[in-house]
C-alpha cells in the first residue's frame, strides 16, 4: 500500500446523510422561483410496464451516460427492500390507493421519472418475475398472497393489479434554463425521506452534459486526489471543484443561495461554452501539484480530518489568480503563505458558520488572492 493509500484509508469518513451546509443550501430559498407547467394524467399498471419495456418511459440511473436522458441521473440507485417490495405490490392487489408519481415529459416526447423510481421498478420487476436475479415471487404479504408472481396471479387479482391507476403529474421542459431550473426547484421539494440527494447530485443529474464531464476529469487528476483523499461516494468533491471554477470565474456575481449560483454557471456553460477548459485544467491541476508539493494535505484540513470546503475553494481560486498573472511560487514560499491564508482573522471568520453568506465569500477569495499573491 502507498503513503497516500495509507493515508487515505486513516482519513476522515465523508457522513452519507446531508451535512449541515447541504441542509442550509436546499433550505435556502430562491430569490425569483421560477414558473413551471404542468398537467396531470392518469396511467393504468399495464400500460406503464408497456411504456417502461419500450423506454418511453425512462428511469434515470445515477450519473450522465445515457444520451436518451436530457435530464439524466434524478435518481439514485433502486433502494427498496424486498418487504417494501412486496407490500407494495399487496397494496395493489387490495385496490387500496397509491401515491401519485411525477414525470417529465422531455422535447423527445419521452417521460422521464422525476419522482416514483421505487414503484415503478417493482411494478415492471413484479410484471418481468425476476429481480436481482431471483424469481420475484411475494414472501412479505397476506396467506393468500404468498408465493404468488404475477404469471401465477388468479384471473381476478391479474385484472387487479393491471388496472389500477397512478395518477401522474407531468412537468413540460423545452430544455431551457428557465424550465430545468423549475424542475430543479420541484425535485428539491419532493428530495424528502430516505437518503436525500444533496444539492449536487440533483444539480448533477439536470445539467448533464460535457461541462459535467469536464468537471469529472478535474475531479480525477492525481494530486487533487492526493490532497482531498478517497473519492467522495457523494461527489462532494466534484461539487467544490464547480464552486472553485466558478468562483475564479465569476465570483463578482455571487449571491445567494448558493445552490443557484451554482446552476446558472453550470447552465451557462453546460456546453463549455466560453470555458477555456485547457486553461482551467492547467490552473486547477498546477495548483494542486503546487500544494502537494508545499503545506500538502493538511492545507485543506487545517483543524481536523475533514476537508474545509470554503478554505479550500479560497485556497485554490487565490492560487489559481496568482498562476494565472504570475510565476508560482516555491514550496516553500506557499507553505509560509498558506499558514498566513489560514491563521488570517477574516478568512477564519470567513470559512467557518454560514460560509455561503455573500460578504463572506467575497472576504475569503479577496484575502486568499492577497496573501498568495504575495507569497
Amino acid at each position: 500500500m502507498t503513503e497516500p493509500e495509507k493515508s487515505n484509508a486513516q482519513e476522515y469518513e465523508e457522513p452519507v446523510v446531508l451535512t449541515e451546509q447541504e441542509q442550509e443550501d436546499l433550505n435556502d430559498a430562491e430569490k425569483l422561483p421560477a414558473a413551471v407547467v404542468y398537467s396531470g394524467q392518469d396511467f393504468d399498471a399495464e400500460g406503464l410496464v408497456r411504456r417502461l419495456s419500450r423506454n418511453d418511459i425512462l428511469i434515470p440511473t445515477f450519473g450522465h451516460d445515457d444520451d436518451r436522458i436530457v435530464s439524466a441521473g434524478f435518481q439514485r440507485a433502486f433502494v427498496w427492500t424486498r418487504s417494501q417490495m412486496d407490500r407494495f405490490i399487496e397494496t395493489l392487489l387490495l385496490g387500496y390507493p397509491i401515491p401519485g408519481i411525477f414525470l417529465v415529459k422531455q422535447q423527445d416526447r419521452r417521460y422521464l421519472v422525476l419522482d416514483g423510481q421505487q414503484r415503478l421498478r417493482t411494478l415492471q420487476h413484479f410484471y418481468e418475475g425476476v429481480h436481482d436475479g431471483k424469481e420475484f415471487a411475494l414472501r412479505n404479504v397476506g396467506e393468500r398472497f404468498k408465493g404468488l408472481t404475477y404469471k401465477t396471479l388468479p384471473e381476478e387479482q391479474r385484472r387487479q393489479i393491471d388496472n389500477s391507476y397512478f395518477q401522474a403529474t407531468i412537468v413540460d421542459t423545452d430544455g431551457s434554463e428557465e424550465s430545468l431550473e423549475a424542475i430543479y426547484q420541484i425535485f428539491e421539494r419532493l428530495n424528502s425521506g430516505g437518503t436525500q440527494l444533496t444539492p449536487h447530485e440533483i444539480r448533477v443529474a439536470l445539467y448533464a452534459g460535457p461541462f459535467i464531464d469536464f468537471l469529472e476529469r478535474l475531479n480525477r487528476t492525481e494530486s487533487w486526489r492526493n490532497l482531498y483523499g478517497r473519492p467522495s461516494p457523494r461527489i462532494r468533491d466534484q461539487e467544490l471543484i464547480l464552486r472553485i471554477v466558478a468562483f475564479l470565474g465569476d465570483a463578482g456575481s455571487y449571491s445567494r443561495p448558493l445552490k443557484s449560483f451554482l446552476n446558472r454557471f453550470i447552465a451557462d456553460h453546460r456546453e463549455l461554452e466560453g470555458i477555456d477548459t485547457e486553461e482551467i485544467q492547467r490552473l486547477f491541476t498546477t495548483a494542486a501539484d503546487l500544494i502537494v508539493e508545499g503545506p500538502g494535505r493538511a492545507a485543506l484540513r487545517p483543524r481536523g480530518y475533514q476537508v474545509n470546503t470554503a478554505l479550500t475553494e479560497a485556497l485554490f481560486v487565490g492560487l489559481m489568480t496568482r498562476l494565472r498573472h504570475s510565476s508560482p511560487p516555491s514550496p516553500s514560499s506557499l507553505t509560509e503563505a498558506v499558514a498566513a491564508v489560514d491563521e488570517d482573522p477574516q478568512v477564519i471568520d470567513a470559512t467557518t458558520g454560514s460560509t455561503a453568506d455573500e460578504e463572506k465569500v467575497r472576504t475569503r477569495l479577496a484575502r486568499a488572492i492577497e496573501l498568495l499573491g504575495e507569497g
